[in-house]
């Protein structure tokens, strides 16, 4: 699992929670993006897999993870394709925007490997 990830995941607190036993308000861990990415029960990742700049690497690192885990719920290709898109969506305005594409073609990648092609209309 992760233990370093960069910043891009921690940037959004979350908001206060009530504690309605004595009316006092009761802040929630900061950045819980961060943390399920590092502590991702579905998944096993290889350290840094979305910091590297291959596609093709990341692609076939998350299809690994994926089809190694015992622990996932949903299909293979699901369990990546999700983990792939919740970096990229938490991740937001602050992630580079060549990062960004260098992750959007290892959606693609991802597709390929799993054998999943968007028909073209």
């Amino acid at each position: 699992m992760y233990k370093n990830l960069p910043n891009i995941l921690e940037k959004k607190p979350c908001k206060e929670s009530s504690n309605l036993k004595n009316g006092q308000r009761q802040k929630r861990k900061k950045y819980w993006s961060g943390e399920v990415t590092r502590k991702s029960n579905a998944l096993d990742l290889e350290w840094g897999v979305f910091t590297w700049d291959n596609p093709v690497k990341i692609a076939q690192s998350l299809k690994h993870s994926a089809e190694e885990s015992l622990r996932r719920k949903a299909k293979p290709f699901q369990s990546a394709i999700s983990m792939l898109n919740f970096y990229i969506n938490r991740a937001g305005k602050n992630l580079n925007p060549e990062k960004k594409k260098i992750l959007e073609q290892a959606k693609i990648e991802l597709r390929k490997l799993f054998n999943f092609h968007i028909k073209s209309v």
